[in-house]
């Protein structure tokens, strides 16, 4: 899966959001809970001072002292602590062993940590300090120590929260990228097995009424319209070769009797020729019919297990004469045999055909050569001609494509659309490359259904 893949970025998409809703939910827990408790810490406190200011504008200084002498003594607030000095810095009264040192001497109000006389450690409070009229500061404020601790547990909650949310978006983007994967993956399939000629495959629909149901039934509908294209095309190109072979075969026979009645030398030959080039239609007829048969499937329920390294001595044994003929030889390169089931009579058309066409174009040796990979096998027909460039090899597997060079050999250009019809009709591939020198054509079988 590249980085362009769509399936990957809905996952990716996923994973992000997932990630990004716990954050801002477990932050602004975190952000809700400080606030709250800095305003209820605010509130107490300006209670308290409020309280206090009252006392010492009811009584002064004296009643001041008494008023946080009393709370202090007796834990009327809870939680609270005051400190009331006078303007030479001197302690009146309250609950703290000294005026907090890391406290600005004009700070309104700020977080300390600062100790309480009859406990042993230091302690966080929110503290406000107000200046009297008579000099003194007044510091009210409530403890936050509980809270804080509270925080810090909440903190280390939320990392442990955000990575058990990255775990799960992990987990979520790739159960959405497997589910998309799927529901497309039996499209796919179905679009592969029909390409291999299986046209009655279709996509399972769920009736969910979603996307991916919607596109299930456009490409059964496709499908069916395909299926019904093609039977008609089966059919009319089935009564075209009929119906042309008839007027061709008796075309034909018409041409042998009138060879038999011809005295004269120059009629003698038009008439060969007119025969010969019957015998070509007619041959290319048959061809472009089993090429169309081929195309549409027609053939499987005759596949049956062959020895592809025995096919291939086979072919060297009926073509070894004429190659012969011509000066040349044919090698069969088969280390391993492999059975695969195959339809034999248009397999062994496809590779006469290879082999005809070396004969016709290539020059060298002909190899026949056998190659068993771990989920394919490639069977090849190599010889030392020139070949054919990279850029012209797709017209060369055109139907009725042929080169140049090979029009005044009188070629149908359907050797190897024939080829590459058979290949595809047992679920393969055509290939040409270079023989270095000369051309190899392989067929790639499939050993996996």
């Amino acid at each position: 899966m590249n980085a362009r893949s769509t399936t990957l970025r809905i996952a990716a998409l996923v994973f992000v959001l997932q990630l990004a809703a716990a954050i801002v939910l477990l932050l602004g827990v975190g952000a809700i809970v400080r606030q709250q408790s800095a305003a209820d810490a605010a509130a107490t406190s300006a209670v308290l001072r409020d309280d206090l200011l009252a006392s010492y504008a009811r009584g002064g200084q004296r009643a001041l002292v008494d008023t946080v002498a009393l709370r202090s003594s007796r834990e009327i607030t809870p939680n609270t602590v005051m400190l009331l000095v006078g303007g030479d810095g001197r302690i009146l009264a309250g609950n703290l062993a000294g005026w907090p040192a890391d406290l600005a001497e004009d700070a309104r109000s700020a977080e300390v940590r600062q100790l309480r006389r009859g406990h042993p450690q230091p302690e966080a409070m929110r503290v406000r300090v107000s200046r009297l009229a008579g000099g003194e500061r007044l510091l009210t404020g409530v403890i936050v120590e509980q809270d804080r601790r509270l925080l810090h547990e909440l903190e280390a909650a939320t990392l442990v929260a955000l990575a058990l949310a990255a775990l799960f978006a992990v987990l979520a983007a790739a159960l959405t990228a497997r589910m998309i994967a799927a529901r497309l993956g039996r499209t796919v399939a179905t679009l592969r097995a029909v390409r291999g000629g299986d046209f009655l495959r279709r996509v399972e629909q769920h009736r969910s009424g979603d996307a991916f149901d919607e596109l299930a039934g456009e490409v059964n509908t496709t499908l069916d319209r395909v299926e019904a294209l093609l039977g008609e095309l089966t059919l009319a190109t089935d009564a075209l070769a009929h119906d042309l072979k008839s007027p061709l075969t008796r075309l034909r026979s018409a041409l042998e009797r009138a060879a038999l009645e011809v005295r004269e030398p120059a009629a003698q030959e038009a008439v060969d020729r007119a025969v010969a080039e019957g015998e070509r239609l007619l041959a290319m007829v048959e061809t472009a019919l089993r090429i169309t048969r081929a195309e549409a499937g027609i053939g499987r329920d005759a596949f049956t297990a062959t020895d592809l390294a025995d096919e291939l001595a086979q072919i060297a044994e009926i073509y070894g004469p004429l190659a012969e003929d011509c000066d040349r030889a044919i090698v069969v390169d088969a280390p391993v045999s492999a059975t695969l089931p195959v339809h034999h009579e248009l397999f062994g058309q496809a590779l006469g055909n290879l082999v005809d066409n070396a004969l016709k174009y290539g020059a060298g040796t002909i190899t026949l050569a056998l190659a068993v990979h771990p989920r394919a096998v490639t069977v090849s027909v190599a010889d030392e001609g020139t070949g054919i460039p990279a850029e012209r090899q797709s017209e060369a597997l055109r139907r009725f494509g042929r080169l140049d060079e090979a029009r005044s050999a009188g070629g149908s250009g359907l050797g190897l659309s024939l080829v590459a019809a058979v290949a595809r009709l047992h679920g393969g591939t055509i290939r040409l490359g270079d023989a270095r020198p000369g051309l190899r054509v392989e067929i790639d079988l499939p050993t996996l259904a």
